[in-house]
């Protein structure tokens, strides 16, 4: 059967890296079902996650981290501005995971297997921290100078924590959003070859600003998030490097297979 990446006048080696769609399918699947059913499945500890949420704080002044509120200020200077923010929050965080995912599947398979296992692995780290330290956002959290901004403006994802049966609200650290931005940054600043690809990473640093700033994360869930991205790069590097296969363009086989091709009259040996 014909891999479905010859049709893009890909090397042939590179093209085999593709797997089967529709197993890719299941398993991306999957993917997304365990992160919404595992970060249910942990939900319940909601007095241990309020007293995680003011240990983080505090520790966050300690490390003179700046004040999350600071940033909220700037986005509630304009209405516009924070419903923007609810926004990217709302919507952006798994469809630009998924393009990436097709992305890398359809144009750069050599670095899809790489990326994906990344993409798992970081959100079943996540999942695990998740149950082991149950954390509050600072959105629910008193006496800090936030509020809700999706609440207070919209859209929210979110329902009440005492009726929400659809999400666990106390499953702040690390940060998922800003985690799977992160990998979708790396991922395309190694898949491409532009000298804009590392503007890349503006969209990691824009997903920071906006859950510090919409009061659903602190800090310190993107730090450790990155903390857990970092890693998970160096330890799939090498095997990437030892399974690389180079990409060679369609024109390239086209003139080298010319150049070989006999003269009309001519006889090989």
């Amino acid at each position: 059967m014909m891999n479905t990446g010859a049709w893009l006048g890909e090397h042939p080696d590179t093209a085999r890296l593709r797997p089967r769609a529709w197993t890719e399918l299941l398993l991306v699947v999957g993917l997304f079902l365990a992160y919404k059913g595992g970060r249910i499945a942990v939900d319940g500890r909601i007095g241990a996650a309020y007293e995680d949420a003011h240990f983080v704080w505090d520790l966050e002044r300690v490390l003179r981290l700046p004040d999350e509120a600071a940033v909220q200020q700037l986005l509630l200077n304009a209405d516009a501005l924070v419903r923007a923010a609810n926004v990217y929050y709302a919507v952006v965080h798994f469809p630009a995971t998924i393009a990436f995912l097709l992305f890398v599947y359809w144009l750069r398979p050599e670095h899809y297997i790489r990326f994906r296992r990344i993409l798992a692995w970081l959100t079943a780290i996540g999942l695990l921290v998740h149950f082991a330290f149950p954390l509050a956002p600072p959105r629910l959290l008193g006496g800090l100078g936030l509020i809700d901004t999706a609440a207070a403006y919209g859209p929210s994802v979110y329902g009440p924590p005492q009726t929400d049966t659809l999400s666990n609200q106390f499953a702040a650290m690390p940060s998922l959003h800003v985690g799977w931005a992160l990998v979708v940054a790396a991922g395309l600043i190694h898949a491409t070859r532009s000298r804009w690809r590392w503007l890349w990473l503006a969209h990691p640093i824009l997903t920071m600003l906006v859950v510090a700033g919409t009061a659903n994360h602190y800090w310190l869930d993107g730090a450790i998030a990155a903390v857990i991205v970092g890693v998970l790069l160096i330890a799939t590097s090498q095997h990437q490097h030892q399974h690389a296969t180079p990409r060679v363009p369609l024109q390239l086989t086209r003139d080298t297979a010319e150049r070989h091709e006999p003269i009309p009259g001519t006889k090989t040996t």
